[in-house]
């Protein structure tokens, strides 16, 4: 399992991705294509390597403990029984389809 310190890292790093892209679409002019990029670049990488922890660490529990807590995020409405398919399956449709230009 991770520890907090390093999903702490993973999460400010998505962050900091996704903040540049804010900062690109609302000065876009501020920025070469290169640079865009980049920052489209940053945001997947980000994104991916967050989704691969949290499968990672879902992996690692017993089964009983990855059906409970599929279960319990259901019932709480916080997440669908197709969150499934993110943590062991083939993953958001979102980082499938997209790949680094």
């Amino acid at each position: 399992m991770m520890n907090n310190e390093k999903w702490t890292e993973l999460q400010q790093a998505e962050d900091m991705a996704y903040f540049k892209a804010d900062l690109c679409c609302y000065s876009p002019e501020s920025y070469s294509l290169e640079e865009k990029r980049a920052i489209c670049n940053d945001m997947i990488s980000t994104s991916r390597a967050v989704l691969d922890a949290m499968r990672a660490d879902f992996e690692r529990l017993p089964a009983d403990a990855r059906s409970k807590l599929l279960d319990m995020l259901c019932r709480s409405g916080v997440e669908s029984p197709e969150w499934w398919d993110v943590l062991v399956g083939e993953g958001d449709p979102l980082y499938r389809e997209l790949e680094a230009i």
